[in-house]
């Protein structure tokens, strides 16, 4: 059974290193070098999205899957990031977290996110979970999905 709930201490070192994992696959799918988005490998800055309630661990029975950053505001879900571990990559795990992620916010209208222009795996992917693209710069591709 696969459930996303609030992360907590406990979770943080697991959470961190399957953050650190997934994103550091990026150099396959056109990230120039090793590396992901701020505070994607340190302890200290998964502790503060946990203790602001932005962190969310995603299970499969008794084992972390990956994870989440979610920030809500007005009536508007901004997914920060989402991760799963590499060694259950195209298994359909991210799109599971994706709709966890939907069915924990139902009472949300629009659901946004950024992923880097590169990044031909997660454009692939947003598009997939039905995310529309709604802008661009020299950095990120920027989704949107509205739901009523």
């Amino acid at each position: 059974m696969l459930l996303l709930k609030k992360a907590t201490k406990e979770d943080i070192h697991k959470l961190t290193d399957i953050s650190k994992e997934a994103f550091d696959t990026d150099v396959t799918v056109g990230n120039s070098e090793v590396g992901g988005p701020p505070g994607y490998d340190s302890y200290e800055w998964h502790r503060k999205m946990m203790e602001e309630d932005h962190l969310y661990s995603f299970w499969d029975e008794e084992k972390i899957a990956g994870g989440a950053v979610l920030f809500k505001e007005a009536g508007k879900l901004y997914v920060g990031r989402i991760f799963v571990c590499p060694e259950i990559f195209r298994r359909g795990y991210g799109r599971k977290l994706m709709k966890a992620i939907e069915e924990l916010y139902l009472e949300v209208q629009t659901i946004c996110l950024d992923t880097p222009v590169w990044n031909v795996r997660t454009n692939h992917f947003y598009k997939k979970c039905g995310y529309t693209e709604t802008g661009r710069d020299e950095e990120a591709v920027y989704y949107c999905k509205k739901r009523w």
